[in-house]
């Protein structure tokens, strides 16, 4: 039987933790797994993860990027899945994003959408589109499919197996953006539309902090140059797809 872990990078964040776990107890398919990385926190995110029953997993090096890259490293699963400690999945999360990877053997990774759970409630739904939409279309340029978004992914633990020396583990980039990079020039990266996921508006409410996210997205691009570059990049997707199309055509 497929074995899922789910991953949670953390710092400082007991509150919205115990909010995430609860709501991962409470899902139609329980994970194998939960796997909170604490990322030096000071507060009692590690004890509010292990008294929920998760694996904690230390990460002494500083960053998202690295404290995502140790609880994949970590987690035991044939499908990894990744969200955010201020997130609320679905009670069918879990299971959605499992019985996806079942319908589709050849995909790397699916990635889902989000909709706002706090903020003025008449704005929640067309700022979360406006942001993941945005977020989607500069993002598709750049890689020439479709991004990962952190706080609603999956993927299989033999593709993390194969991309792992390439990530990048700057805390100045965006990781979810890096590995989008890396898995979607060898695998395809679907969509999961009904992983429905619950996200937290906070880390919008601050122009200041928006900018830093901006900063980094770009950062994240231009490290990848000039090897994927735009153009170089797309010819090299083209040509990957039409071997890979190939080769399916003669197993067939």
């Amino acid at each position: 039987m497929t074995r899922v872990s789910v991953v949670i990078p953390v710092k400082d964040d007991a509150a919205v933790l115990r909010r995430c776990l609860r709501a991962l107890a409470l899902q139609t398919q329980h994970p194998d797994e939960v796997v909170v990385v604490d990322n030096g926190s000071s507060d009692d995110s590690a004890t509010v993860a292990r008294d929920a029953g998760a694996r904690v997993v230390p990460c002494r090096r500083r960053g998202i990027p690295a404290a995502s890259a140790c609880g994949y490293d970590a987690a035991i699963g044939d499908i990894i899945l990744r969200l955010d400690a201020d997130c609320l999945p679905a009670v069918t999360w879990v299971q959605t994003m499992a019985a996806a990877f079942e319908r589709h053997p050849r995909v790397g990774a699916f990635t889902g959408g989000a909709r706002f759970v706090d903020g003025p409630r008449r704005l929640r739904a067309p700022l979360a589109a406006v942001y993941l939409g945005a977020y989607t279309a500069v993002a598709f340029s750049a890689l020439g499919h479709l991004p990962l978004y952190g706080s609603n992914l999956g993927f299989r633990r033999d593709v993390w197996r194969r991309v792992r020396g390439s990530v990048h583990l700057s805390p100045g980039i965006h990781d979810d953006f890096d590995l989008a990079f890396h898995i979607g020039i060898r695998y395809p990266i679907r969509f999961a539309r009904d992983a429905a996921m619950g996200v937290s508006m906070r880390p919008f409410g601050d122009p200041r902090a928006f900018a830093v996210r901006t900063i980094r997205g770009v950062l994240t691009v231009v490290l990848h140059w000039p090897q994927d570059f735009p153009p170089v990049r797309w010819v090299h997707l083209v040509m990957r797809r039409a071997l890979d199309g190939a080769r399916a055509g003669r197993c067939a």
